[in-house]
């Protein structure tokens, strides 16, 4: 099947076996790569056929986008439907992304993942649950979220919760982008491979050589800069002993230190509500397996996806594009413990 004209296509990705490798490439340039359902059902139907196929011994997920991986879901697409109340439609996107979230947490087989460029949200779910998440020099990955008025999703309640004291929590409320030196520093990244050796590597799972070990000889010491992994003590100390989101602000103000600063000055901008939200479920995350984590996440998109910052916050990220969204409430200060505990009294009911 391979080389041969076993390619198969679906709108938004392309699949096919290449000698001892099934290859998904994420094609949908004019959206970064964002995720829609018809790619979600595409990746998932080909790691059924991957997973079935005894000659493919390893599954590599790549871009042909010189600037992106996956730059997300596509939540614009979410925000139509919850502006039209086609909420049946959202509920499938979420499910079945998250469903291929845990599935590709538990392939049988090597999951290599080739990330090159932009790597956020949804792009975040179809990498770092693989085997060998690789990131490379163009490698640009982040959970931001908050900035849209939703939370860190797919999966990242548990993955940012397993990050380095108060690393994870510090990337979902923040929503700081992180390259390739930092990714690997935190273990979100597996390994660095230059972008010159990225073919080599593709060649080599192509030609059969065990992944683990086509992974170690082709890849290099990550790289510098690591500004998050520098700033650990200062994560540790303030994002990482908070015990509430006015704890964590009172932290960082009565730091005043040149990084705290930058942080509060990034908190300021984003979804107070979001924030008190992700707070939570990052919190809880250490507690959870990622099929706990992922049924949190989704009975929570069925009441945020509603919510006025929802909608504003993507207007004004993604539609408009005026960067101007105008939360409700505006500030940290304002947001009603009591309407955080009541959300959550929903999802855990």
């Amino acid at each position: 099947m391979a080389d041969d004209g076993g390619a198969k296509a679906t709108t938004g990705i392309r699949s096919d076996i290449r000698g001892a490798s099934g290859v998904i490439t994420l094609d949908r340039p004019a959206a970064l790569n964002a995720l829609d359902l018809a790619m979600i059902r595409g990746i998932d139907d080909a790691l059924t056929a991957f997973e079935a196929d005894t000659a493919v011994r390893a599954v590599v997920v790549r871009s042909d986008h010189p600037k992106a991986f996956c730059s997300g879901g596509d939540i614009r697409a979410v925000r139509a439907a919850s502006l039209d109340g086609r909420f049946s439609d959202i509920e499938a996107f979420f499910a079945e992304e998250y469903a291929l979230n845990r599935r590709i947490a538990a392939y049988p087989k090597p999951y290599v993942a080739l990330v090159d460029g932009i790597c956020m949200g949804g792009g975040m779910g179809v990498s770092v649950h693989g085997s060998h998440c690789i990131v490379s020099d163009g490698a640009l990955m982040a959970m931001p979220e908050t900035l849209i008025g939703f939370f860190p999703d797919v999966g990242a309640t548990w993955f940012l919760s397993r990050l380095a004291k108060g690393a994870g929590l510090y990337l979902g409320l923040t929503g700081a982008r992180i390259g390739p030196g930092d990714a690997v520093a935190l273990g979100l990244g597996r390994a660095y491979v230059p972008r010159d050796r990225l073919a080599a590597l593709e060649a080599a799972l192509v030609d059969g050589e065990d992944a683990t070990s086509a992974v170690a000889r082709l890849s290099a010491p990550a790289p510098e800069p690591r500004p998050i992994a520098t700033a650990e003590a200062e994560i540790a100390a303030t994002f990482g002993n908070a015990v509430s989101l006015p704890d964590l602000i009172d932290r960082l103000t009565t730091s005043g230190s040149p990084f705290a600063n930058a942080a509060l000055e990034s908190l300021r901008g984003l979804s107070p509500t979001s924030l008190a939200v992700t707070f939570e479920t990052v919190t809880r995350g250490a507690s959870l397996d990622l099929a706990g984590a992922t049924a949190i996440e989704l009975a929570l998109t069925r009441t945020v996806v509603r919510s006025h910052d929802f909608v504003e916050g993507v207007r004004a990220a993604l539609v408009d594009k005026d960067r101007r969204p105008r939360w409700q409430p505006a500030r940290t200060e304002d947001v009603d413990p009591a309407s955080i505990r009541a959300l959550f009294a929903e999802v855990d009911g």
